[in-house]
């Protein structure tokens, strides 16, 4: 009730702050304001000057100004360049997660409600003042104490990686069992900022779909929903402890990518305490040559990573701007924040690929029917016209020299296409292409004479050899093979029972219709045995061939 009183006020807020920046008007250039807010739009300009800025820029300082939940919202809507365009998704994209810290006292409290203990028991050392603060959390440097000699029990006792030479600020020289942290702190009452915004978010969404009929295909308050469960990972750091662990694991036996080590003992839903990373900026170009790195070969690393991550694991960082990627002192690509992450399955691994290359090799009938192929293409669309339009986008891009060309840009491009030709928004892919955009930034910055899918165009070329050639279609066929085959026996069992039923008078049908199904109940037992002599033969005739 208390809340519902208070809703109007905190409207007024809000649109007090929209009309400051100019937010309403600039939102409506994108045909994204709804039809009840326009008349708000019209007054709040009276008597105003023209406030300076693209509109994007305009919408990122409204949010930083809303407060941690608007800012959380502008980066979500940074990754959904198919909704807000590639201007405003870059200018979101530089918005500053940054607020004034919290204070020490709260940042103890927090710590010591999660883990139990005083902080003087965990850590030998913890700088109070943090290195970094954000809308959810923030970040302070700590030395690790090891566990007192009575602690004997495994499920409890900390016990740290071996130290290993070269490893980027692991360990506190000299003294076993101190390592250096970074501890990163949920900040307090988080929580229950995001739920009262989150229902303002909603109520929004709402308006927008009644107000504006050309948002629906948008489906904002399935966005709105989306955004929730990505906030609400973020706040629980269990989950983006689990993410780094999956990554580390992926590049266990690969020395060129470096993900921080969880320390679970002193991690829980509201604290993350990993090793500290120490190396450059990704996109600092002057201190990388200064520090003796070879910027081509840092490229060339960069481009395997990526590569590995999204066609070799299909899980990659949805977040990988410079100020999260870092080269270690050994040239080793250190990374950091796991709390955004992306997946892709096996075939939309092999959609990407097949529209890259068709993309290289300028074959726009190919890169139509990857996309037909893919399903992205409805049955009433002309493949030669949408292969036409392809052309239309792509000559422009493919006119300028190789090193400029923009692939991040072009599937941008391709994903956009979807309104003109009613084609479904592909979310993983508009987050892919979001990290694409980063990774070609980085690239430019550290070697305008490069693009980087032109160094990571063999390493996709092999893999689509190793993933569709005769071998892999024998697997993948064997594979699908042995699924129905797993199938057929609880489809088998409801069809019994289905027709079971029937005779018992459990479904009334016609007369004769039940009479033909009763006498298939003696045959429907001999299937699964005809169905697994068939699958033997048919497997055998596959490895034959």
């Amino acid at each position: 009730m208390i809340r519902t009183l208070f809703l109007p006020f905190r409207l007024l807020r809000i649109a007090a702050v929209l009309a400051r920046h100019d937010v309403l008007a600039a939102l409506d250039v994108h045909g994204l304001v709804p039809a009840p807010l326009r008349l708000l739009r019209r007054l709040e300009r009276l008597g105003r000057k023209p406030v300076p800025g693209r509109p994007g820029e305009k919408l990122a300082r409204a949010l930083r100004d809303l407060g941690p939940s608007f800012t959380k919202l502008g980066q979500f809507l940074a990754t959904r360049a198919d909704i807000v365009g590639d201007e405003m998704a870059q200018d979101l994209s530089e918005l500053q997660d940054r607020l004034p810290p919290f204070a020490w006292a709260d940042a103890k409290r927090t710590l010591e409600q999660e883990l139990g203990q005083p902080v003087e028991a965990l850590f030998e050392s913890f700088e109070q003042q943090p290195v970094s603060a954000a809308s959810i959390a923030q970040v302070h440097f700590a030395v690790t104490r090891p566990p007192a000699p009575s602690d004997h029990d495994p499920a409890t006792a900390y016990n740290p990686a071996p130290e290993a030479e070269g490893q980027a600020a692991g360990q506190a020289e000299g003294h076993t069992g101190l390592r250096q942290v970074a501890v990163k702190i949920l900040r307090p009452g988080i929580k229950q900022a995001v739920d009262r915004d989150l229902n303002l978010f909603y109520w929004f969404a709402e308006l927008a779909e009644r107000g504006n009929p050309k948002l629906k295909r948008f489906k904002p308050v399935e966005i709105v929903a989306l955004f929730e469960q990505t906030i609400r990972l973020e706040m629980d750091f269990r989950m983006e402890a689990a993410a780094a662990s999956e990554l580390a694991s992926n590049f266990r036996d690969d020395d060129s990518y470096q993900v921080p080590e969880i320390d679970w003992d002193r991690t829980s839903q509201r604290i993350l305490t990993q090793s500290r990373l120490a190396g450059i900026r990704l996109d600092d170009r002057t201190a990388l040559l200064a520090a003796g790195h070879d910027t081509k070969d840092i490229l060339e690393r960069t481009a395997a990573i990526f590569f590995k991550q999204v066609f070799r694991d299909g899980f990659f960082h949805g977040d990988q701007h410079p100020g999260n990627m870092f080269v270690l002192e050994d040239g080793t690509i250190g990374a950091v924040d796991f709390g955004i992450m992306g997946r892709l399955d096996h075939r939309h691994q092999t959609f990407l690929a097949d529209m890259l290359l068709a993309t290289l090799n300028q074959d726009y009938r190919k890169l139509a029917q990857v996309q037909a192929d893919a399903g992205m293409l409805p049955e009433n669309q002309s493949m030669e016209l949408y292969a036409q339009a392809l052309r239309a986008v792509c000559e422009p891009i493919f006119g300028q020299p190789l090193n400029r060309i923009s692939f991040a840009r072009l599937l941008g491009q391709l994903l956009r296409l979807s309104e003109s030709f009613s084609l479904p928004v592909q979310p993983q892919l508009v987050l892919l292409q979001k990290n694409m955009l980063m990774a070609e930034g980085v690239s430019r910055k550290l070697d305008p004479t490069l693009n980087i899918w032109l160094l990571a165009e063999p390493l996709i070329v092999s893999w689509m050899r190793e993933t569709r050639g005769p071998q892999a279609q024998v697997e993948n066929g064997v594979a699908r093979l042995l699924r129905i085959i797993e199938r057929l026996p609880p489809a088998l069992e409801h069809l019994d029972k289905l027709l079971e039923n029937t005779a018992q008078g459990g479904i009334k049908l016609h007369p004769e219709t039940a009479r033909q199904f009763h006498a298939t109940r003696g045959w429907s037992r001999l299937v699964p045995w005809l169905a697994l002599a068939l699958s033997s033969v048919a497997l055998l005739a596959m490895l034959l061939d």
